[in-house]
């Protein structure tokens, strides 16, 4: 009897060191530097926000779907989930965050910082991203 009940014990360890696992590779941990970084760029201007519209539907649309939903015609290709830009939780990021998460990829998100060199343009996507919020 005592075997058994160190057999489950052992068991539901493994269980549970696993699904702590599998949980803390979807948060996507953001340096707080990172976080601080300010977008220089002038969010409110119709020019910028049709480029960054413009980067968007060339570089995230096709796994993050035209309304920013994640439902892009390329998600059923990928392992991972692919993040709603229209929730408050995603909305509530910092641009700085944003940043890092564009530049840097992980899993299926590549890294930007090769596909679009310039900084900026990366900056001008995350305006239009704040455009997609309910």
């Amino acid at each position: 009897m005592k075997k058994h009940t160190i057999i489950l014990l052992l068991a539901c360890s493994v269980a549970l060191y696993s699904f702590t696992l599998v949980y803390q590779s979807k948060e996507w941990v953001v340096p707080e530097t990172a976080k601080k970084v300010k977008n220089p760029t002038d969010k409110s201007s119709k020019e910028d926000l049709a480029i960054g519209k413009s980067l968007y539907a060339k570089h995230c649309q096709s796994c993050h779907g035209k309304e920013g939903y994640g439902d892009g015609p390329k998600v059923k290709e990928l392992k991972g989930e692919v993040g709603d830009f229209s929730t408050a939780e995603f909305q509530s990021q910092t641009d700085g965050a944003l940043f890092y998460k564009i530049t840097t990829g992980r899993d299926d998100m590549p890294a930007f910082d090769k596909k679009i060199p310039d900084a900026e343009d990366r900056w001008l996507i995350i305006n239009y991203i704040r455009t997609l919020k309910q």
